[in-house]
């Protein structure tokens, strides 16, 4: 007789409990910054352990992460100092490596040249190395700035475009920030008058809630790739003013005023998006758009202005 061919059976018995993935782990550098704060946020709803890296002089306080603390790990190392970063990363053995950390205030990267060369150039060669050196499986992310287009050569600016930077999470120092505050603090009678610099600049604005959620996407294709992110649609300051005043019933030309002192020394005219690759390979589409961003921004300030 030939013998007989039978199935494989589990030795696991019925009703076993099911053996639980482990979580993937996240290291964010740059997490107490706008993208760092929001990325930390995703990436919890998403079940992964977030480990959040801070400078240990950083002088950045955990306003934007205060509601993340009881669930983040929250580590020091610096992007200036390779035995932390290694350090950091041995430690935490990370799936996926997010640099969010980046000098990107930019008149500080006119006065300190070399301090953002260190920061923003270096310091992600640094990481880089970490990563090389104690946990090479991990999938890395870099955020970078359309400001490395600068005077582009081309519009929409897309993953080809050459490179003409004019200059090296949204503070007091960034213009949409600076409009929003503004506004409140006029609204709430705290100020009369806004001094902005080139009213006709023109940004491709949007939410990073949104874009958070395309650098997640990108660290779960099979293959490393650079993917522009924006919403391909270009607004100026003047048309964020516009929109800022009218959301508290003010007209903007009765409060805004143009100084000099605030025109950079080398503008960046248009900077625009052309995400198609995007959304072609990574299904992502921004949800929020320009306006209604403009309002969500404002209406924070009011609350945060007294």
């Amino acid at each position: 007789m030939s013998p007989k061919r039978t199935a494989a059976k589990s030795a696991k018995p019925k009703g076993a409990p099911r053996r639980e993935q482990p979580r993937r782990t996240a290291l964010v550098t740059g997490v107490t910054g706008q993208d760092g704060s929001y990325l930390a946020e995703l990436l919890l709803d998403k079940g992964y352990e977030v480990v959040g890296v801070v400078r240990r002089t950083s002088h950045d306080s955990y306003e934007r992460i205060g509601h993340l603390l009881d669930r983040l790990h929250i580590v020091p190392a610096d992007l200036l100092d390779q035995h932390s970063l290694t350090a950091v990363v041995r430690d935490a053995r990370p799936d996926e490596v997010y640099n969010l950390a980046a000098q990107s205030f930019v008149p500080t990267s006119w006065t300190q040249p070399v301090l953002t060369g260190e920061f923003t150039a270096l310091g992600v060669t640094r990481l880089l190395e970490a990563v090389r050196l104690a946990h090479p499986g991990a999938r890395v992310y870099q955020a970078s700035s359309s400001e490395m287009f600068g005077k582009a050569v081309e519009t929409p600016q897309r993953e080809t475009t050459p490179f003409y930077p004019r200059s090296p999470r949204r503070g007091l120092e960034f213009v949409t920030r600076k409009v929003t505050h503004g506004v409140a603090r006029i609204a709430k009678g705290r100020a009369r008058e806004l001094s902005l610099g080139n009213l006709e600049a023109r940004r491709d604005w949007g939410f990073a809630g949104d874009y958070v959620d395309a650098m997640w996407r990108m660290l779960q294709r099979p293959k490393p790739a650079d993917y522009v992110v924006g919403t391909g649609v270009t607004h100026t300051v003047r048309e964020l003013c516009e929109i800022a005043f009218q959301h508290v019933g003010l007209d903007w030309r009765k409060h805004v005023q143009v100084d000099p002192a605030f025109v950079r020394p080398a503008e960046v005219d248009v900077l625009q998006a052309d995400a198609s690759t995007a959304r072609r390979d990574l299904g992502w589409a921004p949800r929020v758009d320009f306006p209604a961003l403009v309002r969500m921004m404002v209406d924070a300030d009011l609350e945060r202005v007294t």
